[in-house]
């Protein structure tokens, strides 16, 4: 049970990631990623989720720089974006983004979306980032149970992550199982859904029941689901409310009640639609 901010996921490989992060996604360059991060890291975070198609890694290289805390201490995860996947272009692209980054390594890098017919090639370079220790470990974004089957077959290193839209809405529970079993972390984006379910009554029922705030409820409902959680905000307060969720349980009939929200409802893009990876041909 994690009950601590000091409690840590170990993956596969034995490199140990911080139950939540701060995601940076539409946070903008500069003053409002680097303020974001700094309040971050006073609450208690140590893991920065950004990517290269946010735009913002040169504000998180500054605000790590900045920081009095260890660069060992933190863990920073940046993605390879869709136009830039194959074998090639995606080392290309991991310098630049190191280069962005003002860092010599990075925890984790991840394809940030399983493009049809590149994938298996840009797993490729991630294995040889892996093995020139460029990245602590190495994974996947928004890939389905099928689409790890497949990479899994040819890949010589197993993905230690898989980072996925996951709320009460969207539980995947199929494959939370399916990564469990594989020993691959599972980890959710848009956690809280952009705050559209704040007002549904579970919620706010089990957020009355345990003095908390419905994003409190739903963080708390991942990190005991086994999933690690990278709420984004960029609002001091909502930063450090965000992590605040160490000090109380949900009960079974809490979980239970949560997961019954489910509607395989997503608010991002299927990774499954063709129509969603012709921007990118």
């Amino acid at each position: 049970m994690v009950t601590s901010v000091h409690d840590r996921a170990v993956l596969h490989n034995g490199v140990q990631m911080p139950w939540v992060g701060l995601g940076v996604y539409k946070a903008e360059d500069g003053d409002e990623v680097i303020q974001s991060i700094k309040w971050a890291l006073d609450a208690g975070y140590r893991s920065i989720d950004t990517a290269s198609l946010y735009n913002n890694e040169p504000g998180v290289g500054q605000a790590i720089a900045e920081s009095d805390v260890p660069r060992e201490d933190l863990f920073i995860t940046t993605k390879v974006w869709n136009t830039d996947q194959g074998y090639d272009e995606t080392l290309a692209a991991f310098d630049a983004s190191l280069e962005r980054l003002g860092l010599e390594y990075v925890d984790l890098y991840l394809i940030h979306w399983p493009v049809p017919g590149k994938y298996k090639e840009t797993w490729k370079a991630l294995e040889k980032i892996y093995n020139d220790g460029r990245a602590k470990a190495i994974g996947v974004s928004n890939f389905k149970q099928h689409h790890l089957e497949d990479l899994i077959a040819d890949a010589e290193i197993k993905p230690m992550v898989n980072q996925v839209e996951y709320h009460p809405r969207l539980t995947q529970e199929d494959l939370l199982t399916y990564c469990k079993q594989q020993g691959i972390q599972l980890e959710a984006w848009r956690p809280l859904l952009k705050g559209e379910i704040f007002k549904e009554p579970t919620l706010v029922e089990l957020a009355e029941k345990h003095n908390k705030t419905v994003a409190q409820i739903i963080l708390r409902w991942d990190l005991q689901n086994g999933v690690v959680t990278i709420p984004k905000s960029v609002t001091q307060h909502r930063i450090e409310e965000n992590i605040d969720i160490y000090d109380f349980e949900l009960t079974n009939e809490d979980m239970t009640r949560i997961s019954a929200l489910n509607q395989d409802k997503r608010n991002g893009a299927d990774p499954d639609d063709p129509e969603f990876y012709k921007q990118f041909e």
